[in-house]
């Protein structure tokens, strides 16, 4: 009798610890609903530098704009492909490749957020940058800045959020692929909340 009762004292205690993950889960994930649907300063503060973490559309034109509107003196595209050339660029957002030259550097190593993170860094250390403001989707943002903040304690990192078309639609709240992206991404700020985007990355295949 008293081993089943122990044994049902554990049980309990196990079904409790699960429910309280699982309620903390649902309330990390409401605050996280909360943090990806934050909009952009107002008024905007000028910055020394502008970072955007390329992956989604609008972020690079965001960063652009925002660079002409003289909201920093320089610009880094993190993660932009390694065939990609200042005029290339320029092409695509209706600019001279002359306006962008010596404002825009663009960065080929990054891979992943942390790779966004230490190439970012690296970049605001060598051109003296105390301050960044950060352009990406406003779900990425979370998950960005907690990879800045580690990769670049000593900045003040700014955040500017960019709504994909997609989810700025009436509809995209009754769409599957919108929970899937936000939960997906959820799922990616824990685990590198937890340490797992320092786990080495395994080579791409041949």
């Amino acid at each position: 009798m008293r081993r089943r009762g122990a044994l049902g004292r554990a049980l309990r205690a196990l079904a409790g610890a699960g429910a309280l993950g699982l309620l903390l889960l649902g309330l990390g994930f409401l605050w996280f609903l909360d943090a990806a649907a934050a909009t952009p300063e107002s008024p905007l503060r000028p910055t020394d530098g502008i970072a955007v973490l390329t992956g989604g559309a609008e972020r690079v034109q965001t960063g652009l704009r925002l660079l002409a509107e003289g909201r920093a003196r320089r610009l880094l595209v993190s993660g932009a492909h390694p065939d990609a050339t200042l005029a290339d660029l320029a092409r695509a957002h209706g600019m001279e490749a002359a306006a962008l030259a010596g404002r825009v550097a663009l960065g080929r190593e990054a891979r992943s957020t942390r790779g966004n993170a230490a190439e970012i860094a690296a970049w605001a250390r060598r051109e003296g940058m105390g301050s960044i403001r950060v352009v990406t989707a406003g779900y990425h943002m979370p998950r960005a800045m907690l990879e800045l903040r580690r990769a670049l304690p000593e900045a003040v990192l700014v955040p500017h959020p960019v709504v994909p078309p997609p989810l700025r639609e009436a509809a995209a709240v009754g769409r599957s692929r919108t929970w899937s992206l936000l939960v997906g991404e959820y799922l990616k700020l824990l685990g590198a909340w937890a340490g797992m985007s320092r786990l080495p990355t395994p080579p791409p295949a041949a």
